[in-house]
């Protein structure tokens, strides 16, 4: 392939990840909506959904250190895809910061879908780890709670030694096979 086929299909790549990323922006997913009232109404009814749902997540709140509460993430694509939502990271119950999600991504793939996610940092190293970064991204250590046929873990020590757990849950149910790894949380100001 010629060096200008290469750099147009990377141009042409590039406007389609912009494009994935522009339709994600337009699902009502919170974008131009960021005022903290909002968000923190939507973080409530999020727990409140899924402590009904997977009464696990309760115990397991309670463990915590802290709960970033991501309550609509858009994930949208074709061809390259991209998720945003915002949300807010809550210890003691409180909002101490407000945070938004960005993930990206390449491959055969079409359509849109919503779903919520809730981060429970089980040591205070993991909750200080994340509030004192400048854009952390989700590994692949990441333990999660529900699992991909809608089923919750226990609550055993194993289940509880990871130090970042992960419930994904979608407004349909479960977002199967959902992973939460490569998304990058940034601190907002709403």
């Amino acid at each position: 392939m010629s060096s200008s086929n290469a750099s147009r299909l990377s141009r042409r790549g590039f406007a389609f990840g912009m494009a994935g990323l522009t339709l994600t922006a337009a699902c009502g997913n919170g974008v131009g909506n960021s005022n903290a009232v909002k968000i923190d109404a939507r973080v409530d009814a999020t727990l409140t959904e899924m402590y009904a749902r997977y009464p696990n997540t309760v115990e397991i709140a309670n463990k915590s250190n802290g709960m970033l509460v991501m309550p609509l993430i858009t994930d949208a694509g074709f061809i390259f895809g991209g998720a945003y939502g915002q949300g807010a990271l809550r210890i003691n119950g409180a909002t101490v910061d407000y945070y938004s999600a960005v993930s990206g991504s390449a491959g055969l793939q079409i359509g849109a879908q919503q779903y919520a996610h809730v981060l429970f940092f089980m040591t205070q190293d993991a909750l200080d780890d994340f509030r004192r970064s400048s854009g952390w991204t989700a590994g692949a250590d990441i333990g999660y709670v529900v699992d991909a046929t809608g089923d919750t873990l226990s609550t055993d020590t194993t289940t509880l030694r990871s130090p970042v757990l992960a419930a994904v849950f979608g407004q349909a149910g479960l977002k199967f096979g959902a992973t939460v790894e490569g998304t990058k949380y940034t601190r907002i100001i709403p």
